[in-house]
């Protein structure tokens, strides 16, 4: 089980860093599906923050406004981690992983522990200004949170903590750009792609990523973004990939971070009801947070029992 069973969730409906419309309402759409009573089903205790909204910002998509998300963001999750609760942040775009793990960072750069990430995404999400065809935030979190330049408008002013780029685990990868392939090769991020989950299945690679985290005494974010899935699973998103993780392989996924307890924080983004088919992306993404926090068909035996004779 995930360590703390405090749980402060909080909608961020912005879709700023992306030019598709319909992400704003992603954080209604899983509480409509039931995300909250679920989790309050399984024993934990949720305190909803409700939705976040910066002042200034409403209609607005320039790098102030962004700014103002990812201060708000950042101090709800470091104020949340360090009263002892797990934060989760629903979105609305990736854009909004600039905050929560900039949070994150500020909160483990307090207490002298390293931060993972554990992203779970068809992209790497590491593109630049320069790098990016479209220009769109929601493609650059992880660039701009490792420190890659002409980010800094996005954060406080204050001297930041970095993401170290080697303590990125990207998983469920099958689209990148090329200037993105070539940067996340220079930083030494970690890859799963798609392909190595075919071969090899999500159980060796993921148990090495927990193995690491564990040896380090690290704080694990994990950032679930939609189009990890298959599109004939979730087709409720803006960034379609066909190939993407079946219903078992995220079931099994979020039931090895549950039995492994390091998940401190997580994202669940880049849902679009717009784009859904009567809720059913939002469906799944609550079956598989109730997987992390806990649910199981049967409990698992730690100890093989001594056999009778």
């Amino acid at each position: 089980m995930l360590s703390s069973s405090i749980i402060k969730l909080v909608g961020a409906p912005i879709e700023i860093g992306t030019s598709e419309p319909g992400a704003v309402m992603g954080p209604a759409a899983l509480r409509t599906a039931g995300l909250v009573r679920m989790l309050q089903d399984l024993g934990h205790t949720v305190h909803d923050l409700g939705e976040l909204s910066p002042d200034g910002t409403s209609g607005q998509r320039g790098l102030s406004a962004m700014r103002a998300w990812t201060t708000d963001i950042s101090s709800v999750v470091e104020t949340a981690l360090a009263e002892g609760n797990l934060p989760i942040v629903v979105g609305g775009d990736h854009s909004l992983s600039l905050g929560s793990i900039d949070g994150a960072l500020r909160h483990c750069a307090r207490i002298g522990r390293p931060l993972f990430v554990l992203w779970l995404d068809a992209h790497a999400d590491f593109n630049t200004l320069e790098t990016s065809p479209s220009g769109n935030v929601h493609g650059m979190p992880l660039a701009a949170l490792c420190g890659e330049p002409g980010f800094d408008a996005l954060f406080e002013a204050e001297e930041r903590p970095l993401l170290d780029p080697a303590q990125v685990h990207l998983f469920g990868l099958r689209s990148i750009d090329a200037g993105e392939r070539t940067l996340v090769t220079r930083r030494q991020v970690n890859i799963v792609d798609m392909r190595t989950i075919d071969e090899f299945g999500v159980v060796a690679p993921l148990r090495r990523i927990l193995d690491r985290v564990a040896a380090a005494n690290g704080h694990l974010h994990a950032s679930f973004d939609v189009d990890f899935l298959d599109p004939t699973l979730a087709p409720g998103v803006g960034t379609t990939v066909p190939g993407g993780a079946t219903f078992r392989e995220a079931h099994l996924i979020m039931e090895m971070l549950c039995d492994s307890g390091l998940v401190g924080s997580l994202d669940v983004v880049e849902l679009n009801p717009f784009l859904d088919e009567r809720g059913r992306s939002a469906r799944v993404l609550v079956e598989l947070v109730a997987s992390l926090f806990g649910r199981r068909i049967i409990d698992r035996p730690t100890e093989v029992p001594p056999r009778e004779v």
